[in-house]
């Protein structure tokens, strides 16, 4: 209207053409002063104030401020736009102040379809990043080369979907704020964003929600990315061709290229170069160097490094750590190398090692040897922490979660590695003899005592994992009273035959999902072939596979019956499973006795060293116990451990009692 455009005018604001501007109902001139507009504006009603840190209010409304091609919603406040804000919509609530520049520049896909190359510096693994991208996906389309259709297919329906978010204009979400930010191109930003003294964001796109919203904090520069929901990038972060998943933290001026974080995983201070890092992947410390790496569930240690690049053909070396392999401080690794799940890697190892075939094992350096400690580790403390700590620190919010996480210590997946570890490590007795003192294998050395202790170890947990699964297939069973021995065998073995067929054979680990072999490689038949053919039926794939992992490991343990118990499964008896029970509490206290004795070790007089400053041996003691929660017995950990073995005590008696009724 002429009056709104007069009063405009004389509040300093100014236009190219007013007829290009429309406003919403409800609209007024009283919160519009020193604004320039420009091509196709569109402007909400301003009825908001703001309360700020420290009580500082702020109505809603333009101030200062020059726009292009803008849709600026209700309610929103933007103040001190230093150049301009260029072919954007901007969602109601919104505040926006002190920026240098936001533009859209051309059509942008906001960061979706950049191809990170991640494990290889040179190309060969490149993983497309875009807003829906899971660990699962990545992991088929950066390891599966070996099926180039499978790749192209990937790629072309990742295509389909950055085709279908591409757009000349960015979205600022509703209740966004941006403030004391630099340079801002071509990035779409999700609800509830908060983006402060962010110095530079160039082509990405921030996956942002109010039931999990992102922060990007000060100094922060990145180029190339999509971030997801729930994560948080603060502290002066670098970081280029990156995808950042769900409730991920990166801080501390961590810096990263060509990289992959997947869900939790935190990255503090150290540095990242083409790593494929899964979910609960963890660094925090200074001079701390993850390249070419994959890995998942691990904690870097204090100067942890590796080399992929020998001098020969550049940086093409590439390394896998499986799940919850961990390196203290100042170890070293020389890519190629594979370690096993739930490893310990102390010291420098210059031979491409391969340990995956003998998980839970320390790998340490001795007099520039690599040693092997087989399954060493199952009897850690610090690994069932782990194991318990995981699901609790999961902060992944909201009803769109991406990556199938399984948390399970024992497994399909690490079982079957014990397996073989047995096999293994019984060869190379067989063929060595019992006279040597140490072994050789893969390039590192296995002493005596080691392998007798990990055949031990790989025993005990075997018996742990089968005990636990049919316990669990058999829980809450009984029999009316009068029941025959003939029929009691044949409920048991009804209740313990598998729901399904599938789950037997070969079990993977997709950067976080465990599932059998055979069932992913199915769904890869199916990209293949174009029965998938989008991202959001790609990621129900394997969703509904995760789903069903209690059902297939059953079947996989079942299978197991006969080949480590030498009983057939089909003709099992209440007297095969009364053992079988037996067997399965002696190895769950046994390893809950040895976590013990391990928990035992931080409470040692050796461990007190330290405390007590300018005291005798009693001011130490009592200083101890002040910082440590007073007397080993008491300690939460150590109280858990003892009431898990009561427990599992109790779950045993209880069956047999059950499975004994009446013989």
């Amino acid at each position: 209207m002429p009056e709104e455009i007069s009063r405009l005018r004389s509040q300093m604001c100014t236009a190219a053409d007013w007829s290009g501007i429309e406003v919403a109902e409800g609209f007024s001139t009283d919160h519009v002063f020193y604004t320039r507009f420009s091509g196709r504006i569109r402007i909400g009603a301003f009825r908001k104030e703001f309360i700020l840190a420290g009580g500082m209010k702020k109505h809603s409304g333009l101030y200062h401020a020059t726009l292009h091609n803008v849709v600026v919603g209700d309610d929103c406040c933007i103040e001190n736009v230093k150049n301009y804000i260029a072919n954007y919509n901007i969602g109601n609530g919104s505040f926006i102040e002190n920026v240098d520049i936001i533009l859209t520049d051309g059509v942008s896909s906001f960061g979706n379809g950049v191809e990170v190359s991640v494990l290889n510096e040179t190309g060969g693994r490149e993983v497309m990043i875009y807003d829906r991208l899971s660990a699962q996906q990545a992991y088929v389309m950066a390891l599966y080369r070996h099926r180039p259709q499978l790749v192209a297919r990937l790629r072309e329906i990742i295509g389909k979907y950055v085709a279908s978010v591409s757009s000349p204009t960015g979205t600022i979400g509703s209740g966004v704020t941006i403030a004391d930010a630099g340079y801002i191109k071509n990035v779409r930003i999700g609800d509830c964003c908060k983006i402060e003294g962010t110095a530079r964001l160039k082509n990405g796109s921030i996956n942002s929600n109010a039931e999990a919203p992102v922060h990007i904090g000060v100094g922060v520069i990145g180029d190339d990315f999509i971030i997801s929901s729930g994560s948080s990038v603060e502290d002066g972060v670098t970081f280029s061709r990156c995808f950042i998943g769900q409730a991920c933290r990166l801080g501390h001026t961590y810096s990263a290229s060509d990289s992959l974080f997947f869900s939790n995983c935190q990255g503090e201070n150290g540095e990242a170069c083409a790593i494929f890092a899964g979910p609960y992947t963890v660094t925090h410390h200074k001079s701390t160097l993850l390249i070419a790496g994959m890995f998942s569930f691990m904690n870097a240690g204090s100067g942890s490094n590796q080399s992929n690049h020998m001098y020969k053909l550049g940086p093409i070396h590439q390394g896998i750590m499986e799940r919850g392999a961990k390196t203290s401080s100042d170890s070293y690794l020389l890519w190629p190398a594979k370690i096993g799940a739930f490893s310990l890697v102390m010291g420098r190892h210059v031979s491409h090692l391969d340990t995956s075939n003998l998980p839970f094992s320390y790998l340490i350096e001795q007099q520039s040897t690599s040693y092997i400690f087989p399954g060493v580790n199952l009897k850690s403390v610090g690994t069932i922490r782990d194991a318990r700590k995981w699901p609790k620190r999961d902060g992944r919010t909201g009803p769109d979660i991406l990556d199938c996480i399984n948390y399970n210590l024992l497994s399909p997946f690490t079982v079957q590695k014990m397996f073989r570890a047995l096999d293994i490590l019984e060869g190379i007795l067989a063929a060595s003899g019992e006279v040597s003192d140490v072994y050789s294998y893969m390039g590192a050395k296995i002493r005596s005592s080691s392998l007798k202790n990990g055949i031990r170890y790989y025993n005990i947990a075997i018996n742990k994992f089968l005990g636990n699964s049919i316990i669990k297939r058999l829980e809450d069973i009984g029999f009316p009273a009068g029941t025959t021995k003939e029929e009691r065998n044949a409920v048991i073995r009804g209740r313990l035959r598998p729901d399904m067929q599938a789950g037997d054979g070969e079990w993977v680990d997709v950067s976080g999902m465990i599932a059998p072999k055979q069932e992913v490689e199915a769904l890869l038949d199916d990209i293949e072939n174009g029965a998938v053919s989008d991202v959001y039926r790609l990621h129900s794939r394997f969703e509904e596979m995760h789903s069903h992992y209690y059902d297939y490991e059953w079947t996989w343990a079942y299978n197991r019956i006969r080949s480590f118990y030498g009983i057939e499964p089909s003709q099992i008896t209440v007297s095969d499973v009364i053992g079988i029970v037996e067997r399965w509490k002696e190895a769950v206290v046994g390893l809950d006795r040895m976590v013990y004795e391990d928990a035992r070790k931080e409470f040692s007089l050796a461990a007190m060293t330290s405390f007590g400053a300018d005291g005798d041996a009693d001011i130490r003691s009592l200083d101890f116990a002040e910082v440590r929660g007073g007397q080993f017995e008491s300690n939460p950990f150590v109280m858990e451990t003892l009431d898990h073995i009561r427990r599992k005590t109790a779950l045993g008696d209880g069956l047999i009692a059950r499975l004994s009724h009446g013989i």
